[in-house]
């Protein structure tokens, strides 16, 4: 009874929180409506496309208003990190920048030119991220156009020998093979491999994303040697551009871990699992020891500090991946015949930090609730039983 009294008690505080979350989803939607409208109205009347600027700024704002009628299609605006993301488009689908009157007209020119620029650099970013995004969500087919409007806003900005383009490429790559399209993933690979084959100076922070797509690329055809190969390339460079416990780097031990896995070599696919969720767990140990001492400053200090708004741990693209790959271990130890309490319960501790930086206090607390039910009271530390009181503490 105290526990059902308890539960009504929080509800009214619960129900409060969640209709201020859809009160802000609703003015986003209702935002984003109105920008998108406006800006189809401007790209129908075609003005002046005889200058070449006002021609690439209406075909930016094509390419925008198709991209966000595809992620409203596929349900994305459900969610108020996507609706963050679309808000960002919207802002660069409004009208260039209008020169003073005493502005001679090559001064307007150089002005309008820097600002369609400036719009097609961030639509770039934007469209890498959104495609990056999909792809970790497991929206393949939608990550295609994604990348698709990346790679043409790349072409406009760096040329087309850049290696700037790689990303875009390999979004397109890693798209198509999820998607079973792996001749078309094959090409992809080959113009990426290509250009920075071509660019001495490309960083290693690149050449990581290219191998592990190799990686993948071999592993779906069933080249499980070669993938190893690629793989290993993948975790070389991304060692060299961070180092071998980085968070970026654990992409490749997970992607070498399902191969082992594939191959039934389940003792080395498990120490390569065991590896990343170590990486995540001692990022967002430090992660959550950051937030919460910024937190209690806050708190000290009040409003002075709280206008500085709130602290990211993790870009948009790596919580996705974070939540993809951590949650992929999960599920297989949940469905392993030998059953690892304590390994599951390490992994849902992860998660439960994860969710906790995302602000996301009831899966949070779920995925607490479950590395509790899991622990071994003989391995618990200091540190895990904090955090779960804190948990605790969190309404």
């Amino acid at each position: 009874m105290a526990q059902i009294g308890s539960l009504l008690a929080n509800q009214p505080q619960k129900s409060k929180e969640w209709q201020k979350d859809q009160d802000d989803i609703e003015r986003s939607r209702a935002k984003i409506a109105n920008a998108l409208k406006d800006a189809k109205e401007r790209s129908k009347k075609n003005i002046n496309l005889g200058d070449d600027i006002d021609t690439k700024f209406n075909q930016l704002q094509v390419f925008g208003i198709k991209l966000m009628d595809m992620l409203r299609e596929s349900g994305v605006d459900q969610r108020y990190d996507w609706l963050e993301l679309t808000e960002r488009m919207c802002q660069l689908l409004e009208p260039l920048a209008i020169a003073s009157p005493f502005t001679s007209a090559s001064e307007e020119r150089n002005i309008r030119q820097k600002d369609l620029l400036y719009r097609q650099r961030e639509m770039m970013e934007l469209t890498l991220l959104i495609g990056r995004k999909l792809l970790f969500e497991g929206k393949h087919h939608q990550a295609v156009p994604a990348a698709i409007q990346s790679l043409k806003f790349s072409i406009d900005v760096h040329g087309l020998n850049s290696v700037n383009l790689v990303p875009s490429y390999l979004i397109l790559a890693e798209a198509n093979i999820g998607l079973g399209k792996l001749t078309q993933a094959d090409e992809y690979l080959a113009q990426a491999e290509w250009t920075v084959m071509k660019s001495p100076d490309a960083k290693d922070s690149v050449r990581s994303k290219l191998f592990r797509n190799m990686g993948l690329l071999h592993a779906a055809k069933g080249d499980y040697d070669n993938a190893l190969r690629m793989l290993s390339e993948d975790i070389y460079h991304a060692s060299t551009e961070w180092n071998s416990n980085h968070i970026r780097t654990s992409g490749g031990y997970f992607h070498m871990a399902n191969v082992f896995f594939r191959q039934n070599k389940m003792d080395i696919a498990d120490s390569l699992y065991t590896q990343v969720v170590n990486i995540w767990y001692e990022y967002l140990c430090d992660a959550v020891d950051m937030k919460t001492a910024m937190e209690e400053e806050a708190n000290a200090f009040g409003p002075v500090l709280a206008q500085t708004g709130p602290k990211r741990f993790l870009d948009q693209t790596q919580e996705a991946e974070a939540i993809q790959t951590l949650s992929a271990v999960l599920d297989m130890r949940d469905q392993s015949p030998k059953r690892q309490p304590a390994a599951i319960s390490k992994i849902c501790l992860t998660l439960a930090m994860l969710f906790y930086i995302l602000d996301d206090i009831n899966k949070a607390k779920d995925y607490g609730r479950k590395a509790s039910q899991n622990k071994d009271q003989n391995e618990s530390s200091d540190q895990q039983h904090s955090f779960l009181r804190l948990l605790d503490k969190r309404q």
